[in-house]
């Protein structure tokens, strides 16, 4: 019998829950940044950080066939032992309690600086915990079918990109093409904070139904994911100039200020109003994530106490620490850091183990 069969998912909500967990807060800033490190080539380190990703996703499913009907923290305990599945399961939970809360301060600092600056951050932070607690309590199962409700509800909003460029646009601000491929790979860099989110794998692929689908299952979604970064990215470069587009911190929401109709002025209010249902997908997977890692560590089946304290814990921290985009960027930078080496050099070097551990115990059997 599966372990976690009373939890499935489709391969469908499988795709939009990886996809949802790295399409998040990255995209609003990324054309600035990665035209601050490669000009208007910026939209190549997009491509080369997608290959990246895909390699990495790919070892991460490699890693899970090893032992396809358990988490990551199961699959220690059974080749390290007891103690190593619980040093991996609290560290995996503390990763993703770091990341959603620094996705959720994030989304604070947007809604205070561009809907309501005079609200406080821990009353948002309460607003943002009601419904994510409502979903998230009732496991994997109900946060996949919100993710892709969320991906069919948001296909609308490039529109309002389309509004944006009939206003302004001049495709002459990409030329030349591959002015400088040395920075636009040195700027790939950049791009692995807003690829990071693959690393939910890791705890989704027990989940999954059809197993036998989840490399292409999560190819897919990390190509959902370079798709619109780079029709954000290249939508703003051919918007603003070389030397505007840097001044701005987030283009891809100062980009629908030109934006006006006679019933409404700001657009890119009533987008940011909208992106909240983005970024609440983002959040949620983590969230479950450090709570799920956290029930197991503690032998608990039920998550939903874990959760509430997780949130109660946000809100705390929320009102004795008023955040700033300084100190959110520098969390960013963490947990790229942090994440980044647990996606690509942790599992590389996990995945070649455990090959070679099976390898030399074949050759034993023989």
């Amino acid at each position: 019998m599966k372990k976690y069969a009373y939890n499935e998912i489709t391969l469908m909500q499988y795709i939009f829950l990886i996809h949802g967990a790295q399409f998040g807060i990255g995209v609003l800033q990324l054309p600035r940044i990665l035209a601050e490190k490669a000009g208007m080539d910026g939209w190549i380190p997009i491509i080369f950080g997608w290959m990246t990703s895909v390699i990495g996703s790919l070892i991460i499913i490699q890693i899970m066939k090893k032992y396809p009907e358990g988490t990551l923290f199961d699959l220690f305990t059974k080749y390290f032992g007891k103690w190593a599945g619980k040093a991996i399961a609290l560290f995996m939970a503390l990763y993703f309690a770091f990341v959603a809360f620094t996705i959720v301060q994030r989304s604070i600092l947007f809604i205070q600086v561009w809907i309501v600056p005079g609200v406080s951050g821990y009353v948002l932070m309460i607003l943002f915990a009601i419904p994510t607690y409502t979903i998230a309590r009732n496991g994997i199962r109900i946060i996949g079918r919100y993710a892709e409700l969320v991906f069919f509800l948001i296909l609308w909003m490039p529109l309002f990109y389309w509004f944006a460029l009939r206003e302004s646009h001049h495709w002459i601000h990409l030329l030349p093409l591959f002015k400088d491929m040395k920075k636009a790979l040195l700027a790939t860099q950049s791009t692995i904070y807003s690829f990071l989110g693959v690393e939910i794998a890791f705890f989704l692929y027990p989940f999954l139904q059809k197993k036998q689908a989840a490399s292409i299952g999560i190819i897919i979604a990390n190509l959902l994911s370079m798709l619109v970064f780079l029709f954000v990215t290249l939508t703003c470069y051919i918007f603003f100039s070389p030397d505007e587009i840097t001044l701005f911190n987030e283009p891809t929401l100062s980009i629908l200020k030109v934006v006006e109709f006679r019933f409404v002025e700001r657009m890119e209010i009533i987008f940011l109003a909208f992106y909240l249902l983005v970024l609440s997908r983002t959040w949620m997977p983590y969230m479950y994530g450090a709570t799920f890692c956290s029930s197991w560590l503690f032998g608990k089946q039920d998550h939903s106490k874990h959760l509430l304290l997780l949130l109660l814990l946000l809100v705390l921290v929320t009102y004795f620490d008023t955040p700033t985009f300084n100190q959110n960027d520098l969390l960013q930078e963490w947990g790229a850091k942090l994440g980044s080496s647990f996606v690509y050099i942790f599992s590389l070097f996990l995945w070649i183990y455990l090959s070679i551990r099976e390898r030399i115990r074949g050759r034993a059997a023989k």
